[in-house]
């Protein structure tokens, strides 16, 4: 992980992450949620909870095909 990227995800904190006061210590907090995600990305059953779908448009529902 760069530090470029850790840096950055330090100083945008999300809105709840602002709600919730901030951390103590964004350098620490960033590059735990960017390591967290990266080993999400490389392993998509690392947390089944937050499976990811990968569908291409063949496999989307268009308008017509809708339940409406």
């Amino acid at each position: 992980m760069t530090d470029d990227r850790t840096d950055q995800r330090a100083a945008e904190l999300l809105p709840e992450e602002r709600s919730a006061g901030g951390s103590s210590d964004p350098q620490a907090q960033a590059a735990a949620i960017l390591a967290e995600s990266d080993e999400r990305q490389a392993d998509l059953e690392a947390a089944p909870s937050t499976l990811l779908e990968h569908r291409t448009s063949e496999q989307t529902v268009t308008p017509e095909d809708g339940t409406r």
